[in-house]
């Protein structure tokens, strides 16, 4: 199948989507059919700030029409930011959505995890992933902390590159959750988290969600 993706809301995003789903379909023997449409993380941020999702839809709605132009049978979004809008988007796609928040709800119940921590924006941690994680209790950064993480994962994903103060947050943060929190792995709730995680020793278990979701539109787009 012909996959679209929603594209720009951060370039190491993009990038993690765009090589993972060459490196399964390579490993499959599958030839890749793909478009990426881009956003502007900029206008994104400015809707998550503003509270906005019915505006944030419209957007996402009017590039999905160009990926259904291009020949896409179905689409995602490559940020878990980008999910704020999620169901108002499905409401007026002209595409079929792969919506990863199901697909990480149903890996967490799988892997019989019950206590969570979780890393992300702002927006993605006080929601607890949107409430979309029922299998397990998520527990989240409060106060200072959670404000450090936001604006560390923020400053990450706009540039695509971690620095060792970030990365440092992240990993305090995690820890901190695991100790305090008694969260028995940690959910990179951001697409760019990956970024700070790839290639190192945290000293916790971490679930990562865009993983699971290029995961999932591999699976999907092989099922055709």
């Amino acid at each position: 199948m012909h996959i679209g993706l929603i594209g720009g809301i951060g370039p190491a995003a993009t990038d993690f989507y765009h090589r993972g789903l060459i490196e399964r379909h390579a490993a499959a023997g599958r030839p890749l059919d793909l478009t990426i449409a881009y956003a502007d993380v900029r206008e994104m941020s400015r809707n998550m700030a503003n509270s906005d999702p019915g505006r944030q839809a419209e957007i996402f709605a009017r590039l999905l029409g160009r990926l259904k132009a291009a020949g896409a049978g179905m689409a995602a979004i490559t940020s878990m930011g980008g999910h704020f809008c999620v169901r108002e988007l499905e409401a007026i796609s002209p595409l079929p959505i792969l919506n990863a928040i199901p697909e990480i709800e149903a890996a967490i119940a799988r892997r019989k995890v019950k206590r969570l921590g979780i890393l992300g924006t702002r927006t993605v941690m006080e929601s607890r992933l949107y409430g979309g994680i029922r299998s397990a209790e998520v527990v989240a950064p409060e106060g200072e902390t959670l404000e450090q993480v936001h604006s560390a994962y923020v400053e990450m994903a706009s540039t695509g590159r971690v620095t060792d103060p970030q990365r440092r947050i992240f990993f305090r943060t995690g820890r901190e959750l695991c100790r305090e929190h008694r969260a028995e792995a940690i959910l990179l709730g951001g697409t760019d988290l990956f970024l700070a995680f790839a290639d190192e020793t945290p000293g916790f278990p971490v679930i990562d969600c865009a993983d699971i979701h290029v995961d999932a539109i591999f699976a999907r787009s092989a099922a055709t």
